[in-house]
């Protein structure tokens, strides 16, 4: 039997593994070849994002190494998967290794020239050539007629590269066997329980923007393909069956198209038969048409968790029109984000930091207009990737860059509008404000801040920066010694933990928003401040981590926690919710006693903002007897 090893590693250090989509559909086309299935044993090795490269080889060769070693390589993995290439080259040196994705697609030249292990690139979509290549190898072991197959680079024994035709788009995606309904990803572990962070899903591909920061799949300023209804739809009720809670959707812009109603129907119908799955998380159509505004509010009615992305990368002009997205409808975004608060649907901002045509001071006035609407911000650094337009402009653009330690990322830390010095400022500043703004570790702080302290969002968090960098107590020193040069998502993930694992450095954030925040807000507002952040930590999600002794105040009740009751002394949630309406009138002393519920399990997606996002607490208010 021909063995196959399929590689893919999540990008994040979770506590909890991620779905393996893209080795799920080359297993699945594999298994189902009538020629290849019965000659072939397929297996997928699913590598979390914190494992050593030596975890990860003791899992991947406890047994006979297979007769291939294909990796799913992105940005994060490609030097980790260099590394176990080149085990596998010492331990079967007549085995084949190839490397597929976005990070690698039509880079052959530089990956065989970085490592020598690596025998095949696959350039563009992998299904049907990493079939054709299998076939290729079975036929003549060792000595394989790679130039009949398309789509892929190789190398050959004098080491030089050869680059084959490229494979046209599979038009019917259909013909890519289902890997759930085959069962190449299984959809429960040992206990019967769903084990992944969430369910992958593709409804379609491609996308007919063609920005400069962005190699959507390869597929970008492409016509849309999708799968066909009926698939989905089976593929959908076997999640429903397997209690899957969450599905989070691959293409890159759902609610452009007809399909995408339709899916919404028979995901609203699967939910009615078995009750889940209960949250959808998408990247959304960056232009936002009627149809979106239909799909959202039907989520809406419905109970569906959601957040809605707000693309808009940047408020810049001169950035947008060097982004290639001046054409879209991006100055729509208040009347938008004024839209998704009157309908009660959570939202978020996504900006890029480092793009030319953006300076600091039009980036924190375009952050801080956007957070008047929308606080809750993620900020990404910059990335040049391969195949994309900045990468091809660096000249242009005079982008200086660095490659990163741990990954193969090339960060820009200087453009032609923004130095050095102002990067690594920025860093710090991303840092935070992905931290508490994107994760939501400030949730309902924001508004109190800007209406009764005068203080913008940028402000806020260029604050407690100060504040950090000037504290000596321990848990503060500890915190700023985490800070990354980069503020890329692991370390953004490492800090978040930290925030929720060290209550002392809680309660020096909250020493500092009574310092410099609340004692600028009117004095019969004082109180009210000072007591809105011990309401903001009993708001915040539950963290226990498996072993851990639960939180102080805090009970296990079924599928949520609960808080011991918590009183105040005036009705905070009520007056938070008079601050959103405009309302400054100062609070009445009136005391009220709130019951938090939170649901259970945050531990295992505190790292993914959008996942974490469902855990947050609600407080309940209590009737006493005084009141009655």
């Amino acid at each position: 039997m021909f063995k196959i090893g399929l590689v893919q590693q999540s990008a994040w250090d979770l506590p909890i593994d991620s779905m393996p989509l893209a080795a799920g559909y080359l297993k699945a086309i594999l298994d189902a070849d009538p020629d290849l299935g019965s000659e072939t044993d397929v297996q997928i090795h699913n590598l979390r994002g914190g494992w050593s490269i030596t975890e990860m080889a003791r899992r991947i060769f406890a047994s006979e190494p297979p007769d291939i070693l294909a990796f799913s390589v992105l940005g994060w993995n490609y030097r980790n998967f260099a590394c176990l290439a080149d085990l596998y080259k010492q331990l079967k040196p007549g085995g084949t290794v190839v490397f597929g994705g976005n990070h690698v697609s039509h880079q052959g030249p530089r990956v065989f020239r970085e490592h020598p292990a690596v025998d095949v690139v696959v350039n563009g979509e992998g299904e049907l050539t990493f079939r054709d290549l299998t076939a290729a190898i079975l036929a003549r072991p060792g000595d394989p007629a790679l130039d009949t197959v398309a789509g892929v680079s190789y190398r050959d024994p004098d080491g030089a590269c050869h680059t084959t035709e490229d494979r046209p788009r599979i038009e019917n995606l259909d013909v890519i066997p289902s890997p759930f309904l085959t069962g190449a990803i299984p959809l429960v572990d040992r206990n019967g329980a769903f084990p992944y962070e969430f369910a992958l899903l593709e409804t379609n591909r491609g996308c007919p923007y063609k920005c400069s920061f962005c190699y959507w799949g390869g597929a970008t300023g492409q016509r849309v393909r999708s799968f066909s209804r009926e698939r989905l739809a089976e593929e959908l009720d076997l999640f429903g069956f397997h209690q899957v809670p969450t599905v989070f959707l691959c293409d890159a812009n759902f609610g452009m198209l007809e399909a995408d109603e339709e899916f919404t129907e028979d995901l609203l119908s699967t939910n009615a038969r078995y009750g889940f799955p209960t949250a959808l998380e998408a990247n959304w159509a960056k232009n936002k048409s009627e149809r979106f505004h239909r799909i959202v509010r039907t989520l809406r009615d419905r109970g569906f968790k959601s957040s809605f992305t707000l693309a808009l990368q940047t408020l810049s002009d001169e950035a947008l029109g060097d982004m290639q997205r001046r054409n879209m409808k991006l100055n729509q975004w208040e009347a938008l984000a004024d839209w998704l608060a009157q309908e009660k649907m959570e939202a978020f901002v996504e900006l890029i930091w480092g793009a030319p045509g953006e300076t600091t001071a039009s980036f924190f006035d375009g952050y801080d207009r956007l957070a008047e609407k929308v606080p809750r911000i993620a900020v990404y650094p910059l990335l040049l990737l391969p195949n994309t337009g900045y990468s091809e402009q660096r000249q242009l653009h005079g982008f200086v860059t660095v490659r990163g330690q741990h990954d193969d990322f090339e960060y820009v830390l200087a453009n032609r509008t923004s130095t050095l010095a102002e990067n690594f400022a920025m860093q710090r500043f991303m840092y935070l404000a992905r931290i508490l703004g994107e994760n939501q570790y400030f949730r309902r702080l924001w508004r109190p801040a800007r209406l009764l302290g005068g203080l913008t969002q940028s402000q806020v968090i260029n604050s407690l920066r100060d504040f950090i960098e000037a504290s000596a107590h321990p848990a503060v020193v500890a915190f700023r010694e985490s800070f990354p040069i980069i503020a890329e998502s692991p370390a953004v993930a490492a800090g978040h933990r930290m925030l929720y694992s060290e209550p002392a450095l809680d309660e020096q954030i909250e020493r500092w928003w009574n310092d410099a925040v609340v004692s600028r807000f009117p004095a019969d507002w004082a109180e009210f401040g000072r007591e809105l952040y011990r309401f903001e930590r009993w708001s915040r999600p539950v963290y226990q981590p498996p072993g851990a002794t639960r939180p102080a105040g805090w009970r296990v009740d079924g599928e949520e926690y609960a808080s011991d009751p918590v009183t105040f002394p005036m009705p905070v949630a009520e007056v938070l919710a008079a601050l959103a309406d405009g309302d400054l009138t100062a609070p009445r002393a009136a005391v009220t006693t709130y019951e938090f519920r939170s649901t259970r399990g945050f531990y295992q997606h505190l790292d993914n903002h959008e996942t974490g996002a469902h855990y947050f607490a609600r407080a309940v208010p209590q009737v006493t007897a005084d009141a009655r």
